[in-house]
């Protein structure tokens, strides 16, 4: 007696979970938006399996500057939301925003988008957002990742990752070693809360849950809330152009009170002026709504400045006005002392 079985039925990626079509749609809607962002020094870019980026030639003795980072758990209000739009932005601005803290000028962005299941319009969004930051930036889209993985993500969730590459000529790296006593802080003030401090923030929103305020410095809520990573790259390269400027400092994860001492040599400290800059409606309602002091607010949250600069007194007024004609708001939250203690910033009543 024989039995005959029928061969199974064949699978395909698409079954699989993986629509390579889905893929190809996405990458002839992202071209047009990378082309934006072309500029000096692209010789390749999407579409091979490596962009190929030549560094102008105008640069002496070139030093690469590298970056990468994500939007963090900011993802989830996007999510929650949809509202996808601007979240690109965020992912460039904390890349390109760590770059020119050395001094460098951003040349090049490569990004990493990943998913359970590719949206074609929703990854359009998200990227359209990069390809935005980019071309405010003044660099160049010019690779990246699109990972669509079966198992990996929840429904409607996706990550990201950035990546930004930048050069500054070997003589004007930033490094902070001649900050000193008497030198000038520089805030530059932020565009809200960033990307830094959202699993604080939606621990807020939840307990806030019915009573949340329907605008916020002017704003809808939750606009306020995913406004964009503020892009200091083209006021501060124009500043560090014309002004001695000694180091920056940008206010990520930690704010001011972990990021400042990054910059400092070991012998100085920051003094910063309590209420030399004003907080917004937004910080306000989440220093309420959290219950926190203010060392945990100025430690959490940029809290108001997303950018610092140190700079000899003497120079910080013109260096101000030229940063406020480039559009910053610009305050003087400090001053840098001799370090006679453990504590590298010291916060003084003004």
């Amino acid at each position: 007696m024989t039995t005959s079985s029928q061969p199974p039925s064949p699978l395909s990626y698409k079954a699989a979970g993986v629509d390579i079509d889905a893929g190809d749609a996405l990458v002839e809607r992202i071209k047009p938006l990378a082309r934006k962002t072309m500029r000096e020094g692209v010789l390749a870019g999407i579409g091979g399996f490596g962009a190929l980026f030549e560094v102008p030639k105008r640069y002496k003795e070139p030093v690469l500057v590298s970056g990468t980072d994500g939007v963090g758990t900011k993802l989830k209000l996007a999510f929650e939301w949809n509202m996808h739009d601007t979240v690109g932005i965020d992912l460039v601005a904390m890349s390109v925003n760590d770059v020119l803290v050395q001094g460098a000028e951003p040349l090049f962005f490569l990004d990493y988008f990943a998913c359970g299941k590719l949206d074609v319009d929703t990854a359009a969004a998200v990227i359209g957002g990069i390809a935005k930051g980019c071309e405010l930036s003044g660099c160049a889209l010019i690779g990246g990742e699109t990972a669509e993985m079966p198992g990996m993500y929840p429904p409607g969730e996706y990550d990201l990752a950035g990546f930004a590459v930048g050069a500054v000529e070997k003589s004007k790296i930033l490094t902070g070693a001649n900050v000193a006593p008497g030198d000038l802080v520089l805030g530059l003030a932020s565009s809200g809360v960033h990307s830094n401090g959202f699993s604080l923030v939606r621990k807020c929103i939840e307990r806030a849950a019915g009573h949340l305020p329907e605008t916020l410095d002017g704003k809808p809520f939750k606009e306020a809330l995913m406004t964009p990573t503020r892009l200091y790259v083209k006021p501060v390269l124009e500043a560090l152009a014309a002004h001695p400027i000694k180091a920056l400092a940008h206010i990520t994860g930690g704010g001011l009170l972990e990021n400042i001492p990054r910059v400092l040599p070991e012998d100085c400290a920051a003094q910063l002026s309590e209420g030399s800059w004003p907080q917004s409606e937004l910080f306000a309602w989440l220093q309420t709504t959290a219950g926190i002091d203010d060392t945990e607010m100025n430690r959490t949250f940029n809290n108001g400045i997303g950018m610092v600069l140190l700079i000899d007194a003497q120079h910080a007024p013109a260096c101000v006005q030229t940063l406020q004609a480039a559009g910053e708001t610009v305050f003087t939250i400090g001053s840098i002392i001799k370090r006679n203690t453990d504590a590298c910033i010291v916060v003084t009543a003004s």
